[in-house]
């Protein structure tokens, strides 16, 4: 049996397939569904996909399908369902479940916060995310940091960068580069003109600057894991 606001999302995003043949993005769902973050959207849809209800289809955008609908699970069900708990049991109820709720990103090796190292490669093992970290929908991986050329932006020798995959990025946004093919850096990306810089956060680390077709970007930074 689902709860009313897995119920709710369902609905909202079988409705929108069937008028406009793709769901609804995260933030319209979030809005819709009166929810604070996107990480509340996360947790529901996890928890429908678990259930069979859904299923997230790869390399789309907004890759989210219906398998089925309750066949008999009415309104009134998920109401009194609804209405077993106090809202105040609900909300923490919820900000627990946000707390717990994990994604499992796979992590590709060692990144350089420094000088260029060798590309990436293969996955080395897997770690379980929080979803509130890892906004929007999209494939995300990790690499562990070598170096200390961004310790300026707060990025440590050691620490685990997640990655949101993607082959275009903002000027100003911390990037993974693919540097002539051959090696993969961690920098701030700089467009001057008819040039790329990859802009270190630390004085001791000079800028390098190349021609576009030097540089490929490979994903952009959302998240950090530390251990001490």
């Amino acid at each position: 049996m689902l709860t009313k606001r897995q119920l709710d999302l369902l609905r909202l995003i079988d409705s929108r397939i069937k008028r406009n043949g793709i769901p609804p993005s995260f933030e319209e769902m979030k809005d819709a569904m009166g929810l604070k973050s996107k990480s509340g959207v996360h947790r529901l849809i996890n928890a429908l996909v678990e259930r069979k209800h859904l299923r997230r289809l790869p390399n789309r955008a907004r890759a989210l399908e219906v398998l089925k609908l309750p066949e008999q699970q009415t309104n009134a069900t998920a109401d009194a369902f609804a209405a077993a708990a106090s809202s105040a049991a609900n909300d923490q109820r919820h900000m627990l479940e946000d707390m717990f709720d994990t994604i499992l990103v796979p992590v590709m090796g060692r990144i350089a916060a420094g000088s260029p190292i060798e590309a990436i490669s293969q996955k080395e093992r897997e770690i379980n995310v929080p979803s509130y970290i890892l906004s929007g929908i999209g494939e995300h991986f990790a690499l562990t940091v070598s170096g200390d050329s961004m310790i300026g932006a707060g990025i440590l020798d050691s620490d685990v960068v997640l990655i949101r995959k993607q082959h275009t990025a903002d000027n100003g946004e911390i990037i993974v580069a693919l540097v002539k093919d051959e090696e993969v850096t961690l920098k701030r990306l700089r467009k001057k003109g008819s040039s790329i810089a990859l802009e270190a956060a630390n004085p001791d680390h000079e800028t390098r600057v190349y021609r576009p077709n030097e540089i490929a970007v490979q994903g952009k930074l959302v998240g950090l894991l530390r251990s001490y």
